[in-house]
C-alpha cells in the first residue's frame, strides 16, 4: 500500500505501529502536536486535533487512517481531567470525521481507537463484540461517547473500525514496565483480592491485529485482546515466575487507594475486572503469536 496516516502517533502505540508498518507502506504520515519534520519516508505533520489547519490535505489518497488520539486515563479522575479525557477523544474524532467527509479521495479504511473498558466489570461472563454487556460509569460512558462520535458520520468511501483495545504489554511501554518495576521492588503479589480478570495483548499481536483488520476489511467494533483473560493473582504469579522472583507482597485495596493518590492515578486501572475475548478476530482466522501470558512474558523479560 502507498500511504498510512497515524493521528497522534508519537506515543507508545504509535511507535509500535510505525515499526510494524514501516516496510508495508511507501509513505507514513504522523499527525503530531510537535513541529513538522521528516525522518526517511516518515513525515511528521503538525495538528492540534481540534480544527483543520491544512493537515487534512494529507488524508487525500491515503490507504489507511489510524487515530490514536486521547488523553491518558492514567491520572486522577477530577473534573479537569475528566473533561480533558472526554474532549481529547471527541474533538479529534469529530475533526477527523469532518476531514474525511471533505476529502475528494478519502482514506479507504479508518481505524479509530476505543477501549475494552467499555464492557462492565465482570467476574463471570466473558465479553465479546456480540453479547458483551456495556455498563454505566465514567470510563464506560467515555468509551460509549467516543464510539458514538466515530460512527455518527457516514463515510461512504471509507470503511470504519473501532478498536476496543485492552492493556497492551510492551518492552518499552504500556503496562509492562511499571508492573516489572513493582515486582522488582518486592510488591509483585496480587492487587486487591486478585480475583479480577486482566485482558491484555502483547505489543506485536496488537500491531498484527490492526494489520489483520485492514487486510480482512473488518468493520464496526473489534476486540483487540488476547484469547485468555487471566485473574490478577495468576497474572502476577506468572510475571514473578518469568522474572525469577519467588514471592511478592500483595497490595490490598486500601493501600492501592492510598498509593493511587500519591502517584496521581486511579485504582480502577488495576481493580476493574476486564473479562474480554477476541471473538471477531478468531472467527476470521487471526492467529496469535503470543496467545498465552507465559509466551508473552517470556518474550518481554528477555
Amino acid at each position: 500500500m502507498k500511504k498510512l496516516i497515524i493521528a497522534a502517533g508519537t506515543g507508545f502505540l504509535g511507535k509500535v505501529l510505525i515499526d510494524h508498518f514501516k516496510n508495508s507502506f511507501a509513505e507514513i504520515v504522523v499527525l503530531t502536536r510537535s513541529k513538522s519534520s521528516v525522518d526517511g519516508h516518515i513525515r511528521y505533520v503538525n495538528w492540534d486535533a481540534k480544527k483543520m489547519t491544512g493537515w487534512e490535505n494529507e488524508l487525500e489518497n491515503a490507504d489507511v487512517l489510524i487515530n490514536l488520539a486521547g488523553k491518558s486515563v492514567d491520572c486522577r479522575y477530577n473534573e479537569v481531567n475528566k473533561n480533558e479525557i472526554l474532549a481529547s477523544r471527541i474533538d479529534s474524532t469529530s475533526v477527523l470525521n469532518l476531514a474525511v467527509r471533505t476529502c475528494a479521495n478519502p482514506p479507504k479504511h479508518w481505524l479509530n481507537s476505543s477501549t475494552a473498558t467499555i464492557y462492565r466489570h465482570s467476574l463471570d461472563k466473558r465479553m465479546d463484540e456480540t453479547y458483551g454487556e456495556i455498563g454505566d460509569d465514567f470510563s464506560m460512558n467515555i468509551a460509549k461517547a467516543w464510539e458514538a462520535e466515530f460512527f455518527s458520520v457516514e463515510t461512504p468511501k471509507t470503511l470504519k473500525t473501532a478498536l476496543r483495545t485492552s492493556i497492551v504489554l510492551g518492552k518499552k511501554g504500556g503496562a509492562f514496565p511499571p508492573l516489572k518495576n513493582l515486582t522488582l521492588s518486592g510488591f509483585g503479589g496480587k492487587q486487591g483480592n486478585g480475583r479480577q480478570f486482566v485482558s491484555w495483548i502483547h505489543e506485536k499481536d496488537f500491531a498484527r491485529a490492526v494489520a489483520f483488520c485492514i487486510e480482512k476489511k473488518l468493520t464496526d467494533v473489534v476486540n483487540i485482546v488476547s484469547p485468555e483473560p487471566i485473574r490478577n493473582a495468576l497474572f502476577m504469579c506468572t510475571l514473578r515466575k518469568a522474572m525469577g522472583i519467588p514471592a511478592g507482597i500483595p497490595i490490598g485495596k486500601r493501600l492501592l487507594e492510598f498509593g493511587a493518590k500519591i502517584i496521581g492515578t486511579e485504582t480502577e486501572l488495576v481493580l476493574k475486572s476486564r473479562n474480554v475475548i477476541p471473538k471477531r478476530l478468531q472467527e476470521n482466522g487471526f492467529r496469535f503469536v503470543y496467545g498465552t501470558l507465559e509466551k508473552a512474558l517470556h518474550n518481554l523479560t528477555r
